[in-house]
């Protein structure tokens, strides 16, 4: 089957429904739409609390704050889109910090060893994920809870949750306005998502790379120790463990393969699963992806600029891999190989569950083969990507990839 060639990555194109919404948006904007402490004021008027909790945030957040206000093309829409982003995530450090001092309990709660998935955006992690999720004796973090992990006071108890509502509201625009991106990365309000949004509360995560150009805060994220930040989402865990349960966490990301160390440290008891793909396809793909999302704050958009950018910072990434990969145990560490996935999902499922002692029963199994039965591969469409549309060169990116792959494929 012929895939889809998405020909608008510089010059977007919308319907006129989608228009309309942008230019509301964008007359919301404000002249200090990304001022800190305007947004600080803003969310402790929303929420009713004061207490940010340590102030060591203040310094990263501002560093993103002026990297957003850079990024090439910003649009007014885009202004409002990184302060209603940057202003929830205040808003759940907020409502962390006041959970934590009302139940100081939290903090000595018992976690379970997690499963921790590592490895580059199309690699089929997302897909191992939900395959692993449909035992539900797995705690997963659904799109919904990333948004907005702790409830306001407000809306305690409230059936239906408020949180979802919203949640469906993100959903239905990121549809509307990137009709192609469920063909990339599917997002519905239940789909489960990347911790990521909560290291996000502490201003410290690969994530703000994901969803904007900002090569100085990628500079200054890469500069900085990530221990005390994947420490604060051990918090985070325990917290969300406290207000819905379940003990052993399923996560995933790939910020983490870069941070192999550091998990090793703050998880030393996980089991951690690295993903392999060919990564000449992972980052034309990526790079397109990247592009064709910052339609939603930019315009124009420089699709070879972000090639090159990416193909640079997942190189960056694959070397961290090779020189890390021996610090994880390997009785709690498997590597997974994308066409050795693919050829068998339930089989690499059970080597997961293997290593992570966890029993592979009857109904784990059904569980799988029903998920498997309702989600084929490719059934929402596929893209056409084209390295010359953001750039990139594949023999250039064979070589640059070498190192990684005589390793791992």
């Amino acid at each position: 089957m012929d895939g889809i060639h998405i020909d608008d990555l510089a010059e977007p194109q919308f319907t006129a429904e989608v228009v309309e919404i942008l230019e509301a948006m964008a007359a919301m904007g404000s002249a200090d739409a990304l001022d800190a402490d305007a947004l600080r004021r803003e969310a402790i008027a929303e929420t009713g609390l004061d207490n940010f909790g340590d102030r060591d945030y203040e310094e990263r957040l501002d560093v993103l704050l002026a990297a957003l206000h850079d990024v090439p093309g910003i649009t007014d829409f885009g202004l409002v889109t990184f302060h209603t982003q940057m202003l929830q995530l205040l808003k759940n450090r907020l409502l962390l910090v006041d959970l934590l001092t009302r139940e100081p309990g939290i903090l000595d709660l018992r976690l379970d060893p997690p499963i921790i998935i590592a490895g580059l955006p199309r690699t089929g992690t997302t897909h191992l994920q939900q395959l692993l999720a449909t035992d539900a004796s797995l705690r997963t973090l659904p799109y919904w809870e990333s948004l907005e992990p702790v409830p306001l006071p407000s809306e305690i108890g409230v059936v239906p949750d408020p949180r979802r509502a919203r949640a469906d509201a993100a959903v239905w625009f990121i549809n509307e306005a990137m009709p192609l991106f469920p063909l990339m990365h599917e997002m519905t309000t239940d789909h489960i998502h990347e911790e990521i949004q909560l290291l996000a509360i502490d201003f410290s995560t690969m994530y703000f790379e994901s969803i904007a150009s900002v090569p100085a805060w990628a500079d200054y994220y890469r500069a900085h120790d990530q221990r005390p930040h994947y420490q604060f989402l051990r918090t985070v865990l325990q917290a969300l463990t406290h207000l819905r349960g379940g003990r052993r966490w399923l996560l995933k990301s790939p910020q983490h393969l870069e941070q192999l160390p550091v998990i090793a440290d703050v998880f030393p008891d996980a089991t951690v699963v690295v993903t392999h793909r060919d990564p000449v396809a992972v980052t034309v793909s990526m790079a397109t992806m990247v592009a064709y999302a910052a339609r939603t704050h930019a315009s124009p958009i420089d699709p070879v600029r972000i090639g090159r950018w990416w193909a640079d910072r997942i190189e960056a990434m694959l070397n961290a891999c090779v020189r890390d990969r021996e610090v994880l145990p390997e009785a709690h560490s498997l590597d997974i190989r994308f066409d050795d996935f693919m050829a068998d999902d339930l089989a690499t499922a059970r080597r997961v569950f293997d290593v992570a002692d966890r029993p592979f029963t009857a109904d784990v199994e059904t569980g799988m083969r029903a998920y498997l039965d309702t989600h084929e591969r490719g059934r929402l469409g596929r893209i056409d990507y084209r390295a010359a549309d953001v750039g990139l060169d594949v023999d250039d990116l064979r070589d640059r990839f070498s190192p990684y792959v005589d390793r791992f494929l």
